[in-house]
């Protein structure tokens, strides 16, 4: 948020465990997503615990929005959409980039 207020934009923020992405929101991030689409999918301690294989999401936006529907803790954040494209704001320099 700071990067997008030093920009002098106002960012709409969506605290995505109140408020998860649905299916058609997933599919507009996945569609406009400048990164890899296996880049959404966080592969931390809950995508081990779940036994999850990282190559199941290579390439595969359908892969991806099945497991951010069943688990959207898994959601790699935070997410910048800015009209109809998408990036992962990580690192957080790549934010001022494409908001401006």
């Amino acid at each position: 948020m700071a990067v997008a207020e030093e920009l002098g934009i106002e960012p709409d923020v969506v605290l995505y465990i109140k408020e998860p992405p649905n299916e058609a929101t997933l599919r507009a991030i996945v569609a406009g997503l400048e990164d890899p689409v296996e880049d959404l999918v966080r592969k931390d301690s809950l995508f081990k615990k779940l036994a999850l294989n990282p190559d199941d999401y290579v390439g595969s936006p359908d892969a991806v929005v099945e497991i951010l529907l069943a688990h959207k803790q898994l959601l790699q954040r935070p997410v910048i959409v800015r009209g109809d494209k998408a990036i992962i704001g990580r690192p957080k320099d790549r934010i001022a980039a494409f908001l401006s």
